[in-house]
């Protein structure tokens, strides 16, 4: 059908001539969609402010050749200007909808599209430390499309845990034999963080040590880039502070 409708996340948008956006979208049920929106730039647009990053909207659009038309905008969370104000929500956000939009390049999944939607109404409402939020969305992401890191037994040869290694490049954790030279030992704490900050277990996450929040930051990310193939940009850009945004 030419014209259909979804539930769709904004994740960046470009300019387009004096008046229009190229809008990128993470959708329900389409995957990943760019579509021109006619006229948002211009203070007359009536859906122009729900189409910014960081909103959730039920969007109609007409199918092009190469993007489609935007032709209608519901707002369904209106997460932007609460995202938006705060340095440590707004960075975080924009590495997730970064990771999200590299990801989605493959096939997108519901589960995605959710899990996204429930990261950024986190973000914008306070729930947990941004940085927290954005740590569990990476390692929930990268299960939904087949990168989960092992978390107990050895990556590489399956030997049963509990391990000390823990090395990105060969999926997690790994027994003292897999283990190349040199490569980081983590505690006991720190792994449980990781663990919990899989399964959602928030108040394990909250009382976290501030040490053990730092270290599975860096290990996430760093495990998060390697697999992606290409940097997260916007993770540069997160202080520490973001780490205790919220406690």
């Amino acid at each position: 059908m030419p014209t259909y409708r979804d539930e769709a996340v904004i994740l960046r948008t470009h300019k387009l001539g004096e008046a229009d956006r190229i809008v990128t979208m993470l959708s329900r049920r389409n995957g990943k969609i760019r579509a021109v929106a006619k006229g948002v730039r211009r203070t007359s647009s009536k859906f122009g402010s729900r189409l910014e990053p960081f909103m959730v909207a039920d969007v109609q659009l007409y199918q092009g050749r190469s993007l489609d038309i935007v032709q209608q905008a519901e707002s369904l969370g209106a997460y932007g200007s609460e995202i938006a104000a705060h340095y440590d929500r707004y960075t975080s956000a924009n590495a997730m909808v970064e990771t999200a939009d590299r990801l989605s390049d493959a096939e997108a999944t519901p589960e995605q599209y959710l899990l996204l939607v429930g990261g950024l109404r986190a973000l914008s409402r306070g729930e947990h430390a941004p940085r927290s939020i954005l740590d569990s969305y990476l390692l929930r992401v990268m299960a939904l499309s087949g990168w989960a890191p092992s978390l107990k037994d050895c990556a590489r040869c399956a030997t049963a845990g509990p391990h000390r290694n823990f090395v990105g490049q060969l999926g997690g954790m790994v027994c003292v034999n897999c283990a190349p030279a040199g490569s980081p030992k983590i505690s006991e704490s720190t792994l449980q963080l990781m663990r919990s900050l899989m399964r959602g277990e928030w108040d394990a996450v909250d009382a976290a040590a501030h040490s053990d929040t730092a270290a599975s930051s860096g290990l996430i990310s760093a495990y998060v880039q390697f697999h992606l193939e290409r940097g997260i940009r916007s993770l540069a850009h997160i202080s520490d502070s973001s780490r205790e945004g919220s406690r």
